[in-house]
């Protein structure tokens, strides 16, 4: 393994954090948005509040690594990805502020149409965002992102069936996470209504992206070729991967094991993500630039390797700890119609 691939790997280790965490954050306000009326989804959208407030914020941190690993030891492919998919990175960034903004004031508006504007804001932006995410990852995947500064089409790079395809898996797999650990949530704050309801989510949800998915391999067959192949052949054992780590949560859901859940879940989706590197591989931008030709000078890359090292000692178990601190158990959840949790326990 070459030292750009080792960078790169650690960079997709934050990638795949992103996904996780900051998908189930996004996931989260997806069901926010479909949880129903003022008083019927009152119990869960305090539920999903209390969930993510702990974490919302630091889920973003990944996606700031990420795209920091990328400019600096991968200038050339950052350069080229940016300057051409910025028609979507740009809606996504004004999706996570929207976002963010109206989460923070929401709780501080007395007034129910403003709270209930602000709560619209919050749950849309949940939802368009992954899908904006989706289609940039789409568009590298199938070839649309030409090496060189806008060289690539502004539009057609991210509206394209794969990027479609890309954007609706986005935000399923979003949903379906968020579904699955608010679930084990609910059950920890001894809400059993809401984890059933959150359980018939997660299953439902996770039917739907698996009959997407499938349909979807008819997509990339006929509009993105390369990938299809990698997908089909030396990736083809990790897809398998996450087929049977999503049966097994799926499994696992119907028998109310929401905590295995969680982990089967992960995995499922950590396989997907995995799954598209090695189909690529060893193309960052595919079907001409490689990982060693987008690489940074050597002592670029040590820098970087050296920085990542150092500064995971103090990131990784920040935030560990952060995660664990929300996951203990808390006292009894009301299961009144208007009785919050007792304690936030994150999306994590």
């Amino acid at each position: 393994m070459t030292l750009a691939e080792v960078v790169l790997g650690v960079m997709f280790v934050g990638l795949i954090a992103y996904g996780l965490f900051g998908g189930a954050d996004f996931g989260a306000g997806i069901w926010d948005l479909l949880a129903g009326g003022t008083r019927r989804g009152a119990r869960q959208r305090d539920l999903i509040e209390h969930s993510i407030a702990p974490v919302w914020e630091a889920n973003h941190v990944w996606l700031i690594f990420v795209l920091v690993v990328l400019w600096t030891a991968f200038p050339g492919a950052f350069a080229a990805v940016v300057t051409t998919l910025y028609i979507p990175l740009t809606l996504a960034a004004f999706g996570m502020i929207a976002r963010g903004a109206a989460f923070a004031f929401r709780k501080s508006i007395s007034t129910l149409g403003m709270r209930r504007f602000l709560g619209a804001s919050f749950a849309l932006s949940s939802l368009v965002t992954p899908y904006f995410l989706g289609a940039v990852v789409g568009g590298v995947a199938s070839g649309r992102v030409p090496a060189g500064i806008a060289a690539g089409d502004v539009i057609t790079s991210w509206m394209n069936p794969t990027s479609a395809l890309g954007g609706v898996l986005a935000v399923l797999v979003c949903a379906y996470l968020a579904a699955v650990f608010l679930c084990a949530d609910a059950h920890r704050e001894a809400a059993e209504d809401l984890a059933d309801q959150f359980r018939a989510r997660a299953i439902g949800t996770a039917v739907l992206t698996g009959l997407i998915g499938i349909a979807g391999l008819f997509v990339l067959r006929a509009d993105a070729p390369l990938l299809f192949e990698g997908l089909t052949g030396r990736a083809l054992p990790v897809v398998v991967l996450s087929v049977v780590a999503g049966v097994a949560a799926f499994v696992l859901l119907a028998t109310r094991r929401y905590v295995p859940a969680r982990l089967a879940s992960a995995l499922a989706v950590t396989a997907i993500l995995v799954g598209w590197a090695v189909a690529q591989y060893p193309y960052l931008l595919l079907p001409e630039v490689t990982i060693e030709e987008a690489a940074g000078g050597r002592a670029t890359l040590v820098a970087m390797l050296v920085a990542l090292v150092g500064g995971s000692l103090i990131l990784v178990p920040a935030l560990v700890y952060l995660y664990v601190l929300f996951q203990r158990s808390q006292p009894d959840m009301s299961s009144t119609p208007s009785g919050p949790p007792s304690r936030s326990a994150p999306i994590s």
